[in-house]
């Protein structure tokens, strides 16, 4: 059997996304086992045609929706999102502290 390509890991990784929960590029990619390929995964996503893919989870790294603000797909990235409890205000939403690592919790973000 073949090995899953770089677009099968980040899809996988999307759909392991709990309802209710977002993740942002970096952390999909990183969850992929592709660490540093956040707009791999952003480019992944753009070319989605399952509609069954809860693309709507994944944000920006700063918890911005991607999309411009109050186009079709930011809107409907908004409804989705509300729709599972997640609180977006202002097209943001409060990202999770990920696992991070000793430099990030003594020195901050880089």
């Amino acid at each position: 059997m073949d090995a899953p390509t770089p677009a099968e890991l980040i899809l996988a990784a999307v759909r392991a996304i709990p309802a209710g929960e977002v993740a942002a590029y970096g952390e999909v990619a990183r969850r992929a086992g592709l660490p540093g390929r956040a707009r791999l995964a952003a480019r992944v996503l753009a070319g989605n045609d399952d509609p069954r893919l809860p693309w709507h989870r994944v944000l920006r790294s700063d918890g911005r929706i991607a999309f411009p603000r109050e186009s079709a797909g930011w809107l409907e990235q908004s409804r989705r999102l509300r729709a599972e409890g997640v609180a977006v205000v202002e097209g943001r939403v409060r990202m999770p502290r990920g696992a991070g690592s000793l430099d990030a919790d003594i020195w901050g973000p880089a």
